[in-house]
């Protein structure tokens, strides 16, 4: 089954605010909540749908890659964009629903009577990786091998955080649930207050004696690679994001991701522009007139060009298909070659003779009434 426009589910426009945006989903989440509606599949379904849209466009860069490529762009793990809601499930939108709104505490809890579990270890941190690449690379799609420094599990504990020998048991101050709730009552009704676990850090366990080694943390300093597919086409700000490579979590909590920016190196040559490439290229002012077949660089190899005579300067002449090729779509784009007459600024006596014999003729003088340079400029690039 399709699935539906983000902004459709949570009844938004595409210029919504990030507070539109949170409100339009804590409404939903209230309506749909599994705790509010007991039983009820589609009241699942709903809140799911509306937790993952929420996930989606609450974040800029999942936004805006949902914005330009919709819901292909987030496809699976390692996959351009990065975002993968394949396996999305109601545990999945419970912990994001939390995570975002489990603050509003005695309210929420009156409101569902829920039962608040503990946190568990929490993930470790993104890590952020700038990878530059020639339009070359870009133009055929590359493999890179990228060498980081991160945080990865003890060796000697093997992320647990425990010493040897010993283990974890159960928080004694909130008895495992990593949370502390107090109950309060006034005019208005019982309140009850919930805050993490200062002791376990809302893990539920602690350990009997801490690692020595990374004193009771369960990570370490590394190094390691990864390895990052790049598709072809993809452009300065595009990004990759890596699951699972980034830093490890705490005391055994999962690792976070790499996400890979895109930077496009500049070019000696070529100028891109989207999906075509525009290249400069000079002729002589009898190459101009009298016409003359050249040889052009493009993105795969050296391409014949043939210029008529009477070729104006910045006169456009167009490659079909040798340009970049389409992000997640069909084809390429074009190469676009400008043509430049130059003009000697050194003449020598018998040089400047002859130029002064052909100025004389007749076909040697610009049309009386012809149409301005910047007139003729817009009609050659079209503007």
């Amino acid at each position: 089954m399709a699935k539906r426009d983000y902004y459709e589910v949570l009844g938004l426009g595409r210029d919504a605010t990030e507070d539109d945006i949170k409100k339009a989903y804590r409404r939903l989440a209230l309506q749909y909540h599994p705790d509010k509606n007991p039983g009820n599949k589609e009241a699942e379904e709903k809140f799911k749908e509306a937790t993952e849209s929420y996930e989606v466009l609450k974040d800029p860069q999942k936004r805006s890659t949902y914005d330009q490529f919709g819901h292909a762009g987030l496809g699976g793990a390692g996959g351009f964009g990065g975002f993968d809601f394949t396996s999305f499930d109601l545990g999945d939108a419970l912990r994001a629903f939390m995570r975002d709104f489990g603050g509003f505490g005695s309210v929420f809890d009156n409101f569902f009577g829920a039962t608040r579990t503990r946190q568990g270890a929490p993930k470790g941190r993104d890590m952020q990786i700038r990878l530059k690449l020639s339009l070359e690379e870009i133009a055929t799609g590359v493999e890179k091998t990228i060498k980081i420094k991160r945080l990865q599990k003890c060796r000697e504990c093997g992320g647990s955080g425990a010493a040897q020998g010993t283990s974890k048991k159960t928080c004694p101050k909130c008895q495992g649930a990593g949370q502390i709730r107090r109950v309060s009552r006034s005019l208005f009704g019982q309140f009850v207050n919930v805050t993490t676990c200062d002791q376990c850090n809302g893990e539920g366990v602690v350990a009997d004696k801490p690692c020595p080694a990374c004193r009771g943390e369960g990570r370490e300093k590394g190094t390691s690679t990864v390895t990052v597919n790049i598709p072809a086409g993809v452009t300065s700000g595009n990004y990759i994001q890596l699951r699972g490579t980034g830093n490890a979590g705490p005391r055994g909590g999962p690792p976070g991701d790499v996400i890979v920016l895109i930077q496009e190196q500049e070019h000696p040559v070529f100028k891109r522009h989207g999906d075509d490439i525009v290249h400069d290229t000079i002729i002589s002012f009898s190459q101009a007139a009298l016409g003359i077949e050249i040889t052009i660089p493009t993105l795969d190899g050296n391409a014949n060009l043939k210029i008529p005579p009477g070729t104006q300067s910045g006169k456009v002449f167009r490659l079909k298909g040798k340009g970049m090729p389409r992000l997640q779509g069909y084809g390429k784009g074009d190469e676009f070659v400008r043509v430049l007459v130059w003009v000697p600024t050194r003449l020598s006596s018998e040089e400047k003779k002859l130029l002064k014999e052909l100025d004389s003729k007749e076909n040697m003088q610009p049309p009386q009434g012809d149409k301005s340079f910047f007139e003729k400029l817009k009609e050659t690039l079209g503007i």
